[in-house]
């Protein structure tokens, strides 16, 4: 595992932070700080700290990435825990959850974190990792979302925030927002409306999350607490008619039991 960046937290939120969200001090702190995991780029990432959250550290599996440049000028402690550095998956993601929990972290989001977590991490933060997933859940699971969804022909998919259990993106759906396909979308045009979607999504769930937790009203027990039917805009997409997936199904690569996938 190999650090970059300075060994800070978040830099004081200016004034009109009616929920100190932007301050992981003391107690209160520690229930809404966040641990965020990046494989890539980071523009979600980077949604979550223009919105001003108390992200306490930013961990990836991968060295010299965007997301870790942008977690740098922020002034968030990075660290870089590489799979052949450790004896096994659950050895790295074991270090990893050390390596969060050490700087504050209650809550984990997966921006773009590209590979699976393991029970070590999963046990740590159970019932506190988020993800985002580029598709309505449960049917169109796994790393393909944007070439499955156009590979269906459905008139409408959907960015969508999920927490992460032990299976492939088969947990509990906290938020969805609808995005509709066009007949002329490719793979390109399509991402780009469902991440333009997840960049505002994301961090305003992530918020709702922290608030409900440092209220008390969640307090951190986990899915069943905070997981809300959703109306209007944010309701949950319509099953598509054909190629989706059956909810708790294993997903496409029959992941084994203990492994989860953490991606975009």
């Amino acid at each position: 595992m190999s650090n970059t960046g300075p060994e800070s937290t978040v830099p004081p939120a200016a004034s009109g932070d009616p929920e100190g969200l932007r301050r992981p001090e003391g107690d209160a702190g520690q229930k809404g700080a966040i641990g965020v995991l990046v494989s890539g780029e980071g523009t979600n990432l980077q949604a979550l700290i223009d919105e001003g959250l108390p992200i306490v550290a930013v961990a990836s599996n991968r060295p010299g990435v965007r997301a870790l440049e942008r977690a740098k000028a922020a002034g968030i402690p990075t660290a870089v825990f590489e799979l052949s550095e450790y004896e096994s998956r659950d050895a790295r993601d074991a270090a990893m959850a050390d390596w969060l929990e050490e700087r504050g972290a209650r809550w984990t989001v997966c921006a773009g974190y590209m590979q699976l977590l393991r029970a070590p991490f999963l046990d740590r933060f159970a019932g506190r990792i988020i993800n985002t997933h580029s598709a309505p859940l449960p049917e169109f699971p796994g790393a393909h979302p944007i070439e499955d969804v156009l590979a269906a022909g459905v008139r409408e998919t959907a960015a969508t925030v999920h927490y992460i259990d032990e299976g492939v993106d088969t947990g509990p759906v906290i938020s969805s927002e609808r995005v509709p396909v066009y007949d002329d979308d490719t793979v390109e045009t399509l991402r780009a409306r469902v991440q333009a979607v997840e960049h505002r999504l994301l961090p305003k769930v992530v918020r709702e999350l922290l608030v409900s937790a440092s209220r008390g009203a969640a307090g951190g027990a986990g899915p069943e607490s905070t997981v809300r039917p959703g109306t209007g805009p944010e309701s949950p997409v319509p099953s598509a008619a054909s190629g989706g997936h059956e909810a708790g199904s294993a997903g496409p690569e029959g992941r084994p039991a203990g492994e989860a996938r953490c991606v975009r």
